[in-house]
């Protein structure tokens, strides 16, 4: 019979032996654990030296002797020979130190669960009898997809400290909310949520999941950031796991950093759930990239409260793509400051109305004729406005693009991560 036991391997020693394709793969998952591990091998992969030439590891370039194994808390024995790594276990056993045996389960006093983690949770599985490894992983998988969907309440069920997770919703299609970020949402005890994002997932939660609503709007700010800062700490401060639930990205115009000071000023652990932000995604799913070789090859995000600033024009001015968020009603002064630095007329402009969303719709013009264009078309929040030469018209078919494009480099560098 096999107990399920879950060992804290922070800043011990691990020992394994064997540095090829298993040994390495072991290695990596330890150090994930924050382990110290000392890889053993007289003849280590390439990949076992990048790890030790970073730090990562220490290698020890010889066949093990017992003496390795002193000081350690565990040992995996993870070479091609099952000689090697049978007496690697007995070594192991006359210590009392526990021992995976990654060629022989029976043999090891120790089996490494097929794992995965879901915040401060771990799911592992483990063959009890006979080892089977790609059995469990397969549940394992099955298991993590479970959770990953959303489909478990992972809310604490014993009290403890409160903290705050600040999780960045995407711009509103609910298929954009990161794996993490509805992970979140399943241990949230309350929801501080904006108005914008994937809200409607919202009525997925638990009915006794409280949900505070202080969304904004552009001309109507029924609570004010001080007080959305104090109803984070409160909760907190009273035990509770808070998920301040936020539009696109929390550090991209949504304060999330004024939230993240406050809960730190209070002594409440916060943490971070990035978002897609809607900059880059409602952009790119309109069919407009931000960034093209030979056309834009830099973007400014900025925020239409800004108005016409230097750098918005001088951006523009340069060749750059400006994302605006927020700028509807500051369009008419943007334009207008453009055009008098001497920016083109006919630079096309997009305004892109509930992106990602079902409703999603957009509307072009020129430069010169974008701001009465608008107001014809009667775009209202939330929209982005792209100014450049990525937001033309039919942009990524071959014939616009290339007229569009400068002459560059077939070889020239392409930095897109």
């Amino acid at each position: 019979m096999t107990t399920l036991v879950g060992l804290d391997l922070a800043g011990r020693r691990v020992v394994v032996v064997g540095a090829g394709a298993v040994g390495v793969r072991r290695t990596r998952r330890l150090l994930e654990d924050a382990a110290r591990v000392v890889l053993v091998d007289p003849e280590p992969s390439a990949d076992a030296r990048r790890m030790a030439s970073h730090g990562d590891v220490a290698l020890v370039e010889r066949a093990v002797r017992a003496a390795d194994l002193d000081g350690a808390w565990l040992v995996v024995a993870a070479t091609s020979d099952p000689a090697t790594n049978a007496q690697v276990a007995a070594w192991s056993e006359g210590a009392g130190t526990w021992c995976v045996n990654a060629s022989d389960g029976a043999s090891g006093s120790a089996r490494m669960a097929a794992a995965g983690r879901h915040g401060d949770l771990a799911i592992g599985v483990v063959s009890t009898e006979e080892p089977d490894p790609r059995r469990a992983a397969a549940v394992r998988d099955a298991l993590v997809r479970h959770v990953s969907a959303g489909e478990v309440d992972l809310r604490r069920r014993r009290p403890g400290q409160g903290r705050v997770v600040l999780v960045g919703s995407g711009p509103g299609d609910p298929d954009l909310l990161t794996t993490g970020g509805r992970e979140a949402l399943r241990t949230a005890d309350v929801v501080v949520t904006d108005r914008l994002g994937a809200t409607g997932i919202l009525d997925q939660l638990p009915d006794d999941v409280e949900v505070v609503d202080v969304g904004k709007s552009p001309t109507n700010h029924p609570v004010p950031q001080a007080e959305i800062n104090r109803i984070l700490v409160e909760h907190a401060l009273a035990g509770r796991t808070v998920v301040r639930y936020k539009g696109g990205d929390p550090y991209v115009f949504g304060r999330g950093g004024e939230e993240v000071h406050a809960c730190r000023a209070a002594g409440v652990m916060v943490e971070i759930v990035p978002g897609i932000t809607s900059a880059f995604a409602v952009p790119a799913l309109a069919g407009i990239p931000v960034t093209q070789r030979g056309v834009a090859t830099s973007v400014l995000v900025t925020s239409g409260h800004a108005g016409a600033d230097p750098a918005t024009v001088e951006a523009l001015a340069a060749g750059a793509t400006v994302v605006l968020l927020m700028a509807v009603s500051s369009l008419p002064d943007i334009c207008a400051a453009a055009l008098a630095a001497g920016v083109d007329a006919d630079l096309p402009v997009a305004a892109i109305e509930r992106g990602s969303t079902a409703h999603e719709r957009v509307t072009r013009a020129r430069l010169d004729t974008a701001a009465d264009v608008m107001a014809d078309a009667g775009v209202r929040p939330p929209a982005i406005v792209v100014m450049g030469r990525v937001a033309a018209e039919g942009f990524l078919d071959d014939e616009v693009c290339a007229t569009l494009a400068r002459p560059v480099s077939p070889d020239a560098a392409d930095t897109d991560d």
